[in-house]
Parts: C-alpha cells; sequence; structure tokens
C-alpha cells in the first residue's frame, strides 16, 4: 500500500518570529497538530491510524502508526519532542506528534522553506526592555505552491498591517542577467552553458532549477 499525503496548503501553514532584531525579522514556517491530524483522517481515515507516547530517559517520544491492508500490519514512525516556553508536558507532546507525522510525509516540504527576512520598514520593531527587540504584529501566509516536494511561490501578509511583506516565486524563469551569471560559472568550470541547459532557451529554465545548475557547478569546481 502506497500512502500519499497531499502537500499543505497556505491556510494549514502558520508564522512564527524566529528572531527579531532594529533592522529586520526572520519567520518561520509551521504546521500544528490539528493539521496532522485532520491530514490522516482525510488520508487513510480516521479508523486507521493511531498515537501513542512514551517517555524515554527525560524525553517524551510519539509514535505514530498507519494501518498497512496489504501487510496487514502497523506501519509506525516515531520522533521525540522538545519543550515548549508553556504548558511543557502538552509542548513536547504537540512537538513528538508533528515530528513524528513529519516522518510520515506529512508537511515535509516545509523543510525546503528559504530564510525569510522581514525588514523593519514592513513591520513594527520595538525595544523589549531587556536589551532586545520584539514584534507584537501577526504574519499569515497567503500563497505556498509546492512542485516535487519543494516550495516553488511564496506570499507572506503582515496581517497586522494588511501589507504585503514576502514574496518568492522561484517557479519564474530566469532573466537575462541571470543566464549571463549561470554563462561566467559556466566558463569557469570548462563546461558549456548549451550542454548544461540541454539545448533549452534562457526562458525555458525557472529560479528554482538555475539555483541548482549553480550549487551543481560549484560543487564541481
Amino acid at each position: 500500500m502506497k500512502i500519499e499525503f497531499r502537500p499543505l496548503t497556505a491556510k494549514e501553514v502558520e508564522c512564527r518570529v524566529a528572531m527579531c532584531r532594529k533592522d529586520g525579522l526572520s519567520l518561520l514556517l509551521y504546521k500544528d497538530a490539528r493539521v496532522d491530524m485532520r491530514m490522516l483522517d482525510a488520508t487513510v481515515g480516521p479508523l486507521n491510524w493511531k498515537r501513542s507516547h512514551e517517555l524515554i530517559g527525560d524525553r517524551l517520544y510519539c509514535t505514530v502508526s498507519v494501518w498497512d491492508d496489504e501487510k496487514l500490519q502497523w506501519i509506525t514512525k516515531q520522533d521525540v519532542g522538545t519543550e515548549s516556553n508553556t504548558e511543557r508536558e502538552k509542548g513536547q507532546a504537540s512537538d513528538a506528534f508533528k515530528r513524528a507525522c513529519f516522518n510520515l510525509g506529512i508537511g515535509r516540504e516545509l523543510y525546503t522553506a528559504p530564510f525569510i527576512w522581514i525588514r523593519a520598514s514592513d513591520c513594527r520593531i520595538e525595544e523589549d526592555g531587556r536589551g532586545g527587540y520584539r514584534c507584537k504584529d501577526r504574519f499569515r501566509l497567503t500563497q505556498m505552491d509546492v512542485d516535487g516536494g519543494e516550495i516553488v511561490k511564496l506570499e507572506i501578509v503582515n496581517a497586522t498591517s494588511g501589507k504585503i511583506v514576502y514574496q518568492m516565486d522561484n517557479a519564474a524563469k530566469i532573466d537575462e542577467r541571470m543566464y549571463k551569471v549561470l554563462q561566467d560559472r559556466c566558463k569557469a568550470a570548462g563546461k558549456s552553458v548549451s550542454a548544461i541547459l540541454g539545448g533549452r532557451k534562457p526562458s525555458e529554465i525557472s529560479i528554482n532549477e538555475f539555483r541548482m545548475l549553480m550549487d551543481n557547478l560549484e560543487a564541481t569546481a
């Protein structure tokens, strides 16, 4: 039995401030446990999966099992949770469950998310009174496209101001400037750009593929 979980939608992904400085902040994309529960219910059926928790040492582990009709057995994945800032036990249990679901393939595309930096001009950053900075604005993911298990397009809005503060489109095609950079990198690596592109035109190469080509050329240089 082959179980395939669909990619997450923008509405199922949340944004959390990971780091805040005077000049801006970084965001992390994450899913909550309710998303995993709904995905399991919809994909394998509410009666065909189960979860259990056990304490190993001082760490809480979660095991998520999915019933396999062909093998007539439970297929299990396990992972450990980390503490949350509040409600330690509940936070560990929820985190362990979400991590185990990652192992099953639910939301694994989130691991391909880029570094998301929001400029201070696009949010309200203030001193926190302890020598650091904080931002009370809320951010919402309004678009997320996934291709081949990788995030290729993102749009994030500052929900407090309503302003679009981050956009990424790796599915977009490269421009002349990027093509020139690729030509120069190929020349430095002693390779033919036409051979690298397989005879395709620059207008047929996505930004995501451009980045992979650049990484490969760097690795073989």
